[in-house]
């Protein structure tokens, strides 16, 4: 099967039953995509699809043959991105584990809405949990990183 991860073409040997998230941890080696709940609970392997955030543990890799995917790997290709610093400038970031799903969510909500209200943050970060319970630093990141202010 063919994929474009993080902008550039791979290709894969894929069953017919496996998650993209089996996918891109086993077969590509791109582990920071975290395996954790495997039921769409927790958004630890949260990625893109075509720019919207989609919990890799429930998608079928053949229904994604095609598409551009970004996982975390892909985020900060040259040096860190405004969200990524931004994580850094809030202390986000307490045992980790969280962060990748935490950083493609944010990402996906500023793509489609670049200037999000602090009650659009929660709501899109809502799907990902954090157990360090870090979801003030992560909302005020977030929208330090909108704000264009992170990282300085």
């Amino acid at each position: 099967m063919r994929l474009q991860i993080n902008g550039r073409p791979r290709e894969v040997e894929v069953a017919g039953h496996e998650f993209l998230l089996d996918v891109l941890r086993d077969g590509l080696g791109l582990t920071g995509s975290k395996e954790c709940c495997v039921e769409g609970e927790c958004g630890a392997c949260t990625v893109l699809v075509a720019g919207r955030n989609v919990n890799s543990c429930l998608v079928l890799a053949a229904e994604v043959e095609g598409a551009e995917i970004t996982t975390i790997e892909g985020l900060g290709r040259d040096g860190l991105h405004p969200l990524q610093a931004a994580f850094l400038d809030h202390a986000a970031a307490q045992c980790g584990f969280c962060i990748p799903g935490q950083l493609m969510s944010a990402c996906a909500l500023l793509d489609r809405n670049p200037r999000p209200t602090i009650e659009q943050v929660r709501e899109a970060m809502a799907g990902n949990l954090c157990r360090c319970a870090s979801y003030e630093q992560i909302t005020h990141a977030v929208m330090d990183a909108a704000a264009g202010t992170a990282g300085g």
